[in-house]
């Protein structure tokens, strides 16, 4: 029988990496539909979890080193900030 990978579990190796993650990101890249369920979650295991807020321009990027993704050309990616989260060790 074939052992099933959680997004939970996908989650705990991404931050263990020493990456940032967004919602935008880790809808993408993991397939976590509610990150900000999930850092509750890990939370109350006593993961220390930070938060910031980066702008959108920096998320872009980042995915799209990985994943192409465009966005309307009449959102004003410059001004809206997305809260990124991160493993503080």
């Amino acid at each position: 029988m074939t052992k099933l990978y959680k997004v939970s579990d996908a989650l705990k190796e991404y931050l263990n990496d020493s990456k940032t993650i967004t919602k935008l990101e880790a809808m993408l890249l993991l397939g976590v539909l509610n990150l900000t369920g999930e850092i509750s979650n890990l939370r109350r295991q006593g993961w220390l979890i930070k938060k910031r807020k980066v702008p959108y321009t920096r998320v872009l990027r980042r995915i799209n080193e990985l994943i192409k993704v465009e966005v309307p050309k009449n959102l004003p990616i410059k001004t809206i900030l997305i809260t990124e989260y991160w493993l503080s060790k």
